[in-house]
């Protein structure tokens, strides 16, 4: 008689296709992430590489870069433009530290306050320092890798949410819109938002996944990037409220995240009031020495009066950028309305209204509305979903040609046109 088979009875965790259980070794778990976010951050990448290069020829064929200050869109070769602006106090930050203070101005017709660079969040400057002291590259070059590098975790934040709203394609898509949306050249140049993106989506993505610590934990940093991380702390706090309305025997976690989203924000401003000497200080600085400040959108109505007869009779005009801006204006509400039809979760929502609300209901530079869209990124996830239904061919037509054209809108036109 034959022998009986020897059968091995199956690991229970292998019964149902999956690994079996326990710590997943460091190679395989740098695999499922590459497979997942590869595509998407590959997509950016390519898109923005594609739009930065045609920036630098813009601005190598133009010359325009020669004739300005470097402080003001200015420099002796192309590349030494995205640290102009902005760019050029985040190095002063991190070169020299703060010196708060509020010194008058005296026979100015708009400011009342000299400038100075408490009015920049210490994040992205302190980031900057890090890298450069790790690295021995400059502070410029140090800052130019902080601000890609955090780029790529954006488009990777950007493609976890509207994954999870719309699917895989969508979400590659999605990315790949980020890179070339207008605003877009702060993306890669010595500015915040690529930092500020990228823990503003990590952070909705946390809420939406129910990871509440992490969400407050980012939000807290993104409160040292950028003032404009109220709205993504009133995202996580009301988002944080419902879930203990809801799941009150689960309270902790959310009673955290409330509790640190905005120790961020209100440490960064509280610090810079005490050193001021009045407590009010930081909204003093932004609006006497930065003409920044919140006024129900009455600067915004003016402006787009003045776009729309074709006049340039208002604060710091900028036709060209400034053109781009109002056509941004009237699109918010056809792009708010598309989100909407999502129904996408209360942390989105909540973060995007406020976003949208503070951009039209601010007075600033009329061309700064580009850039202060960025963060708003769920509002470009509705054209995702309907670009994810054209074949490879023509969204790779859609999406080079929106690169290419991205170079002049988001890049040139609005650091040598306007001020970003």
């Amino acid at each position: 008689m034959s022998a009986m088979p020897t059968v091995i009875p199956a690991q229970p965790a292998q019964r149902d296709g999956r690994l079996p259980a326990g710590p997943v070794p460091l190679r395989e778990r740098s695999r499922r992430l590459v497979r997942r976010y590869g595509p998407a951050v590959g997509c950016y990448a390519v898109l923005k590489l594609v739009g930065f290069a045609v920036f630098m020829w813009l601005l190598d064929y133009s010359g325009y870069h020669l004739t300005k200050s470097p402080r003001l869109g200015g420099g002796a070769h192309p590349w030494d433009v995205p640290g102009s602006f902005d760019g050029w106090w985040y190095q002063q930050v991190a070169q020299f530290g703060y010196d708060p203070q509020l010194a008058p101005v005296v026979n100015s017709p708009w400011y009342t306050v000299q400038q100075n660079s408490s009015a920049f969040f210490p994040l992205y400057p302190g980031l900057m320092r890090l890298v450069s002291e790790i690295t021995g590259l400059g502070l410029y070059g140090a800052g130019m890798l902080v601000s890609v590098v955090a780029s790529l975790f954006a488009a990777a934040g950007v493609f976890a949410v509207a994954e999870r709203l719309a699917g895989v394609r969508a979400g590659v898509i999605a990315a790949g819109l980020w890179a070339v949306i207008p605003g877009s050249g702060a993306e890669w140049a010595l500015y915040a938002e690529s930092t500020f993106v990228a823990l503003t989506a990590w952070s909705c993505y946390a809420v939406m996944t129910g990871r509440w610590i992490t969400a407050g934990v980012l939000a807290l940093m993104a409160g040292l990037s950028r003032p404009t991380s109220a709205t993504l702390i009133a995202a996580v706090t009301l988002a944080a409220l419902v879930a203990l309305f809801r799941h009150r025997d689960e309270a902790a976690r959310p009673l955290i995240a409330m509790t640190l989203a905005p120790l961020g924000l209100l440490g960064y401003v509280g610090w810079v009031g005490w050193r001021m000497g009045d407590w009010a200080g930081y909204f003093k600085l932004q609006r006497g020495a930065w003409l920044h400040f919140f006024d129900g959108g009455r600067f915004t109505v003016t402006t787009m009066r003045s776009i729309l007869l074709g006049r340039s009779d208002y604060m710091f005009a900028a036709p060209v950028p400034d053109l781009l801006a109002a056509l941004i204006i009237l699109a918010l509400p056809i792009l708010l309305v598309l989100l909407v039809r999502l129904r996408p979760p209360a942390v989105l929502m909540v973060h995007t209204l406020a976003t949208v609300a503070l951009l039209v209901g601010s007075q600033q530079l009329f061309s700064n509305v580009s850039r202060f869209v960025l963060p708003a990124f769920p509002l470009f996830i509705p054209f995702a979903i309907a670009l994810s239904r054209l074949s490879r061919p023509a969204l790779a037509i859609v999406l080079g040609t929106s690169a290419l054209a991205s170079g002049w809108f988001a890049g040139f036109a609005i650091f040598e046109f306007g001020a970003p």
